[in-house]
């Protein structure tokens, strides 16, 4: 006769043995089986997120593995629920529920004693032990597993307890490795143009940015729109929390909707695991959205929803998870046209419409123009290694004002940088700085300010002796003439010599 306060004492022994409830588990199962007639033990759990029967646990004395995910109809776990106590289900004991069941957990030509687990009146789960064939338990098998009901559910309770803690680790450990690529340097307080070019637009910024409104950034390609985002995010009452950058350009359709809002495991191939989205990290914080006029029309419908009710649904999954967060979207775009072409909704823009703010491009604020060229060569000397920033030509600055900045800002840095590594050891005079020739006012051939015409040979002549007068007679290497031609150097020696020029260094 098995003395049940033993039982009892051994099994809670086995199942506190260890963190792992799978390793504990395997060890409870080698001493069921001397009491038991059991083939396979499961600890299984109701997953109201999935829907679904998840397996916390599983022996089998074959080996054999089963589906961790079992769909289960609402009706059968909550006619489980209704079970104070151990049960037997085998053919001549089946309900019309338990047959519903039957084919779900392949219960087929088995027997199950099946053991609902409770804490304090509330269902974690259920313990069954499996026979193979009919009617292999008896009465005394559910009297005996029923002493050891709260050792099992203590154990199942930790062991959620534990993924829960495990799972909301890795998330901290993402969010780390993810914000430290996704945040910025960081923001410099002083912003080159605040107090001129830029006068308007920081003052708008500094009346939305404590607030939650939506805001929308309107500007040319490179004036500065994430530049002005930064600036919104770090004097608004979210400074402290997550600030997500999102291109919506440089996101393949196919991926747009699994980065943005997430997925569940299994919604689509390839989905081993769930992934939480931009906006569910940026919670709390702000998101901004740049390039918002390449987004899918498909993924424009789930962003209406998130400014509409401020929540989102992962791909896959059936549960809206709720947001607190900050939605700055910027655009080159003309989205009013979009919308006439059909490639942005309509809706969608009224809600991002909000608050626009427009950014100047930098030929209308060209007294910015002498700071930013400064901020740059001392930042980009800082980040090519070198000791002193190279000095500014008197006049230089003056040629950097006079031109048109097509490509605004980020054009300005591109060519200090440039510059800097070409004169790095010389003052930086931009001689190269030329006005693209479709940008050229264009002339007629009767305008009086063309120059008479001349031979191809002394054309040519001319444009190689204008182009040595920058290089200062240096034709080989980096900053050479033959560099700003784009020949090779000896070609160009060759073509001087035939033009009777003579030889630059």
């Amino acid at each position: 006769m098995t003395n049940h306060k033993d039982f009892f004492r051994e099994i809670t022994l086995r199942i506190c043995s260890s963190l792992d409830i799978k390793v504990a588990f395997v060890r409870c199962y080698e001493y069921l089986r001397q009491y038991f007639p059991l083939d396979e033990l499961f600890l299984d759990i109701h997953d109201h997120q999935l829907g679904a029967l998840r397996r916390i646990a599983h022996v089998s004395a074959s080996g054999e593995t089963v589906d961790e995910i079992v769909p289960l109809p609402e009706t059968v776990w909550d006619w489980v629920t209704t079970l104070s106590g151990p049960f037997v289900l085998t053919q001549s004991t089946e309900t019309p529920i338990s047959r519903i069941m039957a084919p779900l957990v392949k219960r087929e030509g088995n027997t199950d004693l099946v053991v609902p687990l409770c804490i304090e009146e509330r269902k974690v789960g259920v313990l069954i032990l499996r026979s193979y064939g009919n009617d292999k338990f008896e009465k005394r098998h559910v009297n005996l597993i029923g002493t050891v009901v709260e050792p099992f559910a203590m154990s199942l309770s930790n062991a959620l307890a534990h993924e829960e803690l495990l799972q909301y680790r890795d998330t901290l450990l993402d969010d780390k490795s993810f914000l430290q690529k996704e945040l910025s340097l960081g923001f410099k307080s002083e912003i080159i143009g605040e107090g001129s070019g830029l006068r308007n637009v920081m003052e708008m910024v500094r009346q939305v940015a404590p607030l939650n409104t939506t805001i929308l950034l309107l500007g040319e390609t490179g004036v500065g729109k994430e530049v002005v985002a930064n600036a919104i995010h770090a004097i608004s009452t979210r400074k402290e929390n997550p600030f997500i950058k999102v291109n919506c350009g440089a996101i393949p359709d196919s991926l747009v909707d699994s980065e943005l809002f997430g997925h569940e495991k299994g919604a689509f191939t390839g989905a081993d695991a769930k992934r939480r989205g931009r906006f569910e990290r940026a919670n709390g914080g702000t998101i901004f959205l740049d390039e918002i006029g390449e987004l899918p029309l498909q993924a424009q419908v789930r962003l209406l929803r998130i400014l509409q009710n401020r929540e989102v649904e992962r791909v896959g999954g059936s549960k809206s998870i709720a947001l607190d967060i900050r939605v700055i979207a910027a655009t080159h775009r003309n989205l009013e046209q979009m919308i006439q072409d059909n490639k942005f909704r309509e809706d969608l823009w009224f809600r991002l419409n909000l608050f626009p703010i427009f950014i100047p491009p930098l030929r209308q604020r060209r007294e910015d123009i002498p700071a930013l060229t400064r901020r740059f060569v001392r930042s980009k000397s800082q980040e090519l290694g070198l000791l002193r920033p190279p000095a500014i030509a008197p006049g230089a600055l003056d040629r950097l004002v006079k031109y048109d900045w097509p490509g605004n800002v980020r054009e300005l840095q591109n060519v200090v940088e440039r510059e800097i590594i070409l004169f790095k050891d010389d003052v930086l005079e931009f001689r190269s700085l030329l006005p693209e020739p479709g940008r050229m006012k264009p002339r007629s051939p009767q305008d009086p300010e063309l120059p008479e015409p001349v031979k191809l040979d002394e054309a040519m002549a001319l444009h190689i002796g204008k182009v040595l007068a920058v290089t200062k007679g240096k034709i080989h290497g980096p900053g050479g003439a033959a560099q700003f031609l784009g020949i090779n150097p000896c070609t160009l020696r060759s073509r001087m010599q035939k033009l009777g020029m003579k030889k630059g260094r």
